[in-house]
Order: C-alpha cells, then sequence, then structure tokens
C-alpha cells in the first residue's frame, strides 16, 4: 500500500512496518468493531500497536471480531496493563496466560500502576513472558500523581525492565497524560526527560503523549521516528502529520534540517 495519496516532495524519512522504532500505540476504549474497521481502513498504515485500554476487553462485545480485524491490517492488538494487574492482584495469573492463547495474543504488556508489585516479582513476570514467546512491553510510571519518581529511580527501573526482556518500556502519562513525565498541567517534565534519555535509549521508550502538544513536543525533541503511545483513534492520522512536518507545530522542524 502506497504510504500517502500522491506524491510529495521533501519528506522526512519514516520507517515502515514492522517496525522497531517510529511505532505508534493507539488506545482503543471499547471500540466496536465497525469502528475498528473503519481505523484501518483509513489509518492502518500508521498503526504499530492497538492497546485495548485498562479492562475494556471484558465488556467489549464484539471482542474477537475487532482483534481479527486489526491482527489483519496488519496491526498487533494487546490488552492493557491494567488487566494484567486486575488479574494479578486476585492470584488469576493463569487466567491471564488462558486469554491470551484464546484471543491470540502476542504482545503482553506488564505494568504496576495500580497495584504494589515488587519490583523483583515484577521483572520475573516480564521473563516468563519473554520466554514463553511474547513480546513484552512493561510499563515505569504510577498512575498516582502525587507519587513522582525522581529520575535516577526512573533510570533504574527502566534499566532493568529491558535487562528482564521488555522489547520497549512505555513512560506512564494515563489517557489523560497529567502523570508520569508530565505535570498536572500536561506540561512535559523536560528535566526528567533528557535525565532519562542520557542514561537510556530513547528508541526502547515509549512516550505516551495523549495530547497533541505532548506529541509534538517528543517529535521536535526525537525525531519523525520517536515512539509515541495513547494516541486518540481520531487522532492517528494528525499524528503522522506531526511526524511528516505537514502540521503547524512541527512545520518548521524539518524543512530546518535541509
Amino acid at each position: 500500500m502506497a504510504y500517502g495519496n500522491f506524491s510529495f516532495p521533501a519528506l522526512p524519512f519514516r520507517t515502515e512496518k514492522p517496525r522497531q522504532m517510529g511505532l505508534t500505540m493507539v488506545m482503543d476504549k471499547g471500540l466496536g468493531a465497525r469502528a475498528a474497521a473503519d481505523l484501518v481502513a483509513n489509518a492502518a498504515p500508521y498503526i504499530d500497536l492497538v492497546k485495548l485500554g485498562w479492562c475494556t476487553a471484558y465488556l467489549t462485545r464484539s471482542l474477537e471480531e475487532k482483534l481479527q480485524i486489526y491482527r489483519e491490517a496488519g496491526v498487533q492488538p494487546y490488552f492493557g496493563g491494567t488487566l494484567w494487574e486486575a488479574l494479578y492482584i486476585r492470584r488469576a495469573e493463569g487466567e491471564f496466560f488462558r486469554l491470551l492463547e484464546r484471543y491470540q495474543i502476542q504482545v503482553v504488556e506488564v505494568s504496576d500502576g495500580s497495584v504494589e508489585v515488587p519490583h523483583e516479582e515484577k521483572l520475573r513476570w516480564i521473563e516468563t513472558f519473554r520466554q514463553r514467546g511474547y513480546t513484552v512491553l512493561s510499563e515505569v510510571g504510577s498512575k498516582d500523581a502525587t507519587k513522582v519518581l525522581p529520575p535516577f529511580r526512573w533510570i533504574e527501573l527502566i534499566r532493568a525492565e529491558l535487562e528482564a526482556g521488555s522489547s520497549w518500556v512505555i513512560a506512564e502519562a494515563r489517557e489523560s497524560g497529567t502523570v508520569g513525565m508530565y505535570r498536572s498541567t500536561g506540561e512535559v517534565r523536560e528535566g526528567l526527560v533528557e535525565e532519562v534519555v542520557h542514561a537510556i535509549p530513547p528508541e526502547k521508550l515509549i512516550f505516551e503523549a495523549p495530547q497533541r502538544s505532548q506529541q509534538a513536543w517528543f517529535i521536535r525533541r526525537f525525531g519523525t521516528n520517536v515512539n509515541l503511545g495513547n494516541i486518540a483513534p481520531e487522532d492517528i492520522i494528525s499524528v503522522e502529520t506531526l511526524r511528516l512536518g505537514l502540521r503547524g507545530d512541527t512545520f518548521w522542524s524539518f524543512l530546518e534540517q535541509r
């Protein structure tokens, strides 16, 4: 499939699927099958991962049909980390493995944003999923805005989770974009980001960035092929224009490189 509808000169280089960098993860908060079909018909080349937010998979009536739509379009669906946490705290980890098999899910998110999980135990679960052949995403950062990790702790946690087997580590922001690497206003904690990427390659991080200003900041700072997550379905085309310098927020970012 052609990337765009017509030729366009002097665009920045954009990685192609299957990508190892430049990932876009979309947040599905309960779309029905027809909405999912419309989404991938319009934007599949720009979507790498679809997270079925928190525990919405439990209630979505068209779940199996929707998952098949995503897979056939070359988009990897997976359950949000809160589903893992909700089953973990109920000591129903076996049920989670059965869900992965039943719904043919190949990507697993291991998080501890809602549940206090000893980090060594979290690392063991990351390693367990990796050894069983899953692509593992893990998440660092609390959903509680009052819990602010110092930069050195972010680095320690991310590094350990990558070493345990995570393919990428997600920097928590919630769907609101007001915790983790962001202030309550949605403003990026620039100093924190800079310290983290000084120690961790940014291509190993997925920055949750639900707000346009956040998306534009990360693209201007790290370039077209930064990994972005928690993108709303209706924003996926918008984000791709930001990546290509075809929207005002990043219009001059890539022209200046020529």
